[in-house]
């Protein structure tokens, strides 16, 4: 199983819009939200995404995709795993995401179900809220420790 992650870069657009859209997942935002993408790779390819959109002390946690190949592997927690430390490093003590079929994924690393009305303003008022993902997208969240 391929675990070299790296920051993604502009390089790497193509092949995270690509695995996104194979995978359903919005993509239409991707430049004007500037999301702070890290990506696995094996070779050349990328097999897994995901990335941080910030909000202050609070970040959405989105495009979360692996490979269909790969899917089960433990790749995507690694993925995760990944992106919430950057988030402590950056202050973060807040991490939101919607999905509509990664539910029981999520739960297993800490995450749990959140009223969107419960979720910070300006989360709230990204694209990825207010058009992209659908009212029926189950909205989650997971408290970070501090690490100081």
């Amino acid at each position: 199983m391929p675990t070299q992650l790296r920051a993604g870069t502009e390089q790497d657009a193509a092949g995270i819009r690509a695995l996104l859209g194979g995978a359903g997942l919005p993509t239409a935002d991707l430049l004007a939200s500037n999301p702070q993408f890290i990506v696995a790779y094996d070779g050349k390819a990328i097999v897994a995404a995901g990335a941080l959109q910030l909000f202050g002390a609070c970040a959405l946690l989105r495009s979360v995709v692996v490979a269909s190949g790969l899917r089960g592997t433990g790749l995507g927690r690694i993925v995760v795993e990944h992106l919430e430390r950057v988030a402590r490093a950056a202050h973060i003590t807040q991490l939101v995401l919607l999905t509509e079929t990664a539910r029981q994924f999520f739960e297993h690393q800490g995450y749990r179900v959140l009223d969107r009305k419960d979720v910070p303003r300006a989360v709230q008022e990204s694209e990825e809220f207010r058009s992209l993902c659908p009212t029926s997208a189950t909205c989650m969240a997971k408290m970070l420790p501090s690490t100081s």
